[in-house]
């Protein structure tokens, strides 16, 4: 779990972080109320402890503005024993509660404990997946009764994926999650805290897999008594937004292998001319630059090894040094083993990589009539969905003490009495995380819609429909999450990143629109008028902080979504970057997948945003009107 400390005392903030790690908390303290807000409008957390009387913006103003963009998460809001005014008012504010200074531990935690549970997945006393069970009060970790002791972090990893089942983490979310942001290590830890968090459960017993990996995306608790077989990439259909990410990045590396090539003469140019103890400044800054564009895109087409090769040329062509012979001839090392990577990937080709899907779909339907029911069944296989019939609610309730169905379709009239229909779909709507009910009946009374509705459920379809219009309304309700119709500028200098980035885009419905000249900018923007921006953060002329600022700075554009492409994620540049404006940022070699998530979020928030933009502006004409008559 990871709390958010915003005390500008920093004797009070040490002591708060001390008294909150000791209990396997993930702590991150700030000073001022507008630091606090610009992480929580970025990164999650499940607490913020803020004190009332804080720098910038004060603790109870940033329990106002935190309620009023929407969140829910809790807060405990601490004052001083002579200030008890301040809690009433922070309380009014939207805290959820509020502590007297001087603070005392076990008060604070079990407040902590009491806040905690109040969210949905924290109310579980144990939290279990099969055999492994994990007791949060106690931070005991069992399988089948064997305890497993864990370090701090990988009881964080293990806890984050129970309260989260069927999830899928990315590295970077996991991160985002998990680790202070000023001490963010690279993705590389995550997966060597999976790989001994595996091994340590393996021990005991458990499956090898029971934390899977969802290829090209991240992780999960591996489903329960099911099994997920590989499947080649020309088994996926070729309207898959998967396989034809995959054709396109190989397309890409074809286009641009010359180019490639280029870049890499140049850096093998300086390489020679420093073995011969000669130097050519220019060379060299032409060279550090070419570096610095093949670590991104060598990266973003799946060579992670030829990335860091390039990225640590870059480095040593970035000091300003006298070249002695052991410097020398580690550049030429390094520039020989990164000609040996690329020419590898050019003879084995990237077009021959295969792709491992995500399971199945699981529908379940619930309808007494069977033949309709075969008829659902075999229309699912043709969309990629696996199908499972229940004749009534109890056969229903069996098949979900076994597995957790993605979607139901659910005939509610199966029996005389409906309430257990709709007592069914609350029960569904409930589960964390939910699952979604569609209403599939020839019945269609605003009684039994208004009841539907309450229980939670999430589209009433009305008999007769053929299985593939159902079958549509289904994959809709599915594939809510995925993006919405929209378009995204990116900016880039290399054409490389750019022709990548629309080829991992475009297969998932976004418009792209991409430009090399960052001096174009402005004119471009204004043609284009874009829902996203994606700036590139090291650009000649001006560059991708400058370009946030100037968009922060106009009236019409200052909302637009920002999202920054940075090879570097030192936390003070980092801090530069949400400084000047931006929304998000990615860090390079680019993951696909990682990518289209952040752009969802994104445009989901603005969207949102929006909607009470306008449901604001329609309660405020409607008060006008009301006053006027």
């Amino acid at each position: 779990m990871k709390i958010l400390v915003v005390e500008n005392d920093e004797l009070t903030a040490k002591s708060l972080d001390r008294i909150l790690s000791s209990q396997n908390y993930i702590v991150e303290t700030v000073s001022d109320g507008e630091t606090a807000w610009e992480l929580i409008d970025v990164f999650p957390y499940d607490l913020i402890i803020v004190d009332a009387t804080l720098p910038k913006l004060d603790g109870i103003s940033l329990c106002k503005q935190i309620r009023s963009s929407g969140q829910t998460l809790p807060i405990l809001l601490l004052t001083r024993a002579d200030s008890s005014q301040s809690g009433v008012a922070g309380l009014d504010a939207g805290a959820d509660d509020y502590l007297l200074k001087p603070i005392d531990s076990q008060e604070l935690l079990a407040r902590v404990r009491a806040l905690l549970r109040r969210g949905s997945s924290a109310s579980l006393p144990v939290l279990k997946w099969g055999d492994l069970q994990l007791e949060p009060s106690t931070y005991e970790v069992t399988y089948e009764e064997h305890p497993l002791s864990l370090t701090p972090k990988e009881y964080a990893i293990l806890e984050l994926f129970l309260r989260n089942p069927r999830r899928v983490f990315s590295c970077g979310a996991i991160l985002d999650h998990l680790w202070e942001f000023e001490k963010l290590p690279g993705e590389n830890a995550v997966r060597t805290h999976i790989k001994e968090l595996r091994h340590k459960l393996k021990a005991i017993g458990a499956p090898a897999d029971i934390i899977e990996t969802v290829y090209g995306i991240g992780y999960r608790l591996k489903e329960q008594d099911r099994t997920c077989l590989p499947e080649s990439a020309e088994n996926i259909g070729d309207d898959d937004p998967r396989q034809q990410t995959l054709t396109g990045v190989a397309e890409v590396w074809k286009r641009f292998q010359s180019r490639i090539y280029e870049q890499l003469e140049v850096i093998e140019q300086v390489a020679t001319v420093l073995l011969a103890r000669s130097h050519d400044r220019q060379l060299q800054e032409q060279a550090e630059q070419e570096a610095h564009t093949l670590a991104g895109a060598l990266g973003t087409f799946g060579l992670s090894k030829g990335s860091q090769l390039a990225r640590k040329i870059e480095q040593l062509l970035q000091v300003d040094r006298l070249w002695e012979e052991k410097e020398t001839l580690r550049l030429h090392r390094l520039v020989k083993a990164l000609r040996r990577e690329i020419d590898r990937a050019s003879e084995s080709s990237l077009s021959e990589g295969t792709i491992q899907p995500e399971e199945r779909p699981f529908l379940l339907v619930v309808e007494s009539d069977r033949q309709l029911a075969q008829q659902l069944a075999k229309e699912a296989e043709s969309w990629g969905m696996e199908a499972e019939n229940a004749t009534s609610l109890l056969l229903a309730r069996e098949i979900l003490e076994d597995r957790s169905p993605n979607v139901v379709l659910l005939e509610p009239f199966l029996s005389e009495s409906p309430e257990e229909s709709f007592e069914f779909v609350a029960q569904l709507a409930h589960q964390r995380p939910p699952v979604p009910v569609l209403i599939f009946t020839d019945r269609d009374g605003l009684e039994e819609r208004l009841e539907f509705v309450r229980s939670g459920g999430c589209a009433f379809l009305q008999k007769p429909m053929s299985p593939a219009q159902v079958l549509n309304a289904i994959d809709r309700v599915l594939h809510r999450g995925k993006p919405p119709d929209a378009h995204v500028m990116v900016v880039d200098d290399d054409p490389k990143i750019l022709a990548i980035l629309r080829t991992l885009l475009e297969p998932w419905g976004l418009k792209v629109t991409t430009l090399d000249d960052p001096r174009r900018f402005w004119e471009t923007l204004e043609a284009v008028a874009p829902d996203l921006l994606i700036l590139d953060l090291k650009m000649p002329h001006v560059n991708g902080i400058e370009l946030c600022q100037v968009i922060r700075n106009d009236s019409h554009w200052g909302g637009l979504p920002i999202i920054v492409l940075t090879a570097n994620i030192n936390p003070k540049l980092v801090d530069r970057v949400f400084a000047a404006g931006a929304d998000d940022f990615v860090s390079k070699p680019v993951v696909g997948p990682e990518l289209i998530a952040r752009i969802i979020n994104r445009l989901e928030r603005l969207k949102l945003l929006q909607r009470l933009a306008e449901a604001s502006s329609h309660h405020i004409s409607r008060n006008n009107d009301s006053v006027k008559a």
